[in-house]
């Protein structure tokens, strides 16, 4: 019988499936998503040099942010840091990578606040 997988590996096997058909370039990098009980992370890297172009997250924006770190409304902000630090390297299109959460709640949050901020996915 086989065994059942715990929550984080089967996010691992999510994730590994996703990133076989996900690749990120200079022109159109991968925005990745990582997200933890109390943060959440995000990061645009162009797969073909192996650079990240732009990172943000919770835990750097803590003092600026007027809610909770693990809260939708931060995701929010979240996404559109990332965006405004892309649009400043003339990046207006990515591929979205969700790491293998499901696209609701903070994750979805991140990607509207990105959007918010002028990323096309």
């Amino acid at each position: 019988m086989a065994k059942a997988l715990s929550r984080a590996e089967a996010r691992k096997t999510r994730h590994r499936r996703i990133r076989k058909k996900l690749a990120g370039t200079t022109q159109r990098p991968r925005l990745t998503v990582f997200r933890s009980s109390r943060h959440i992370y995000v990061s645009a890297v162009d797969d073909e040099a192996g650079h990240t172009l732009a990172a943000a997250n919770t835990l750097q924006m803590k003092e600026t942010l007027k809610v909770s770190a693990g809260s939708k409304d931060a995701a929010y902000e979240v996404g559109k840091v990332v965006a405004q630090k892309l649009q400043e390297q003339s990046i207006s299109e990515v591929v979205f990578d969700r790491g293998g959460y499901l696209y609701h709640g903070r994750v979805k949050s991140l990607a509207e606040g990105a959007r918010e901020g002028g990323l096309k996915f």
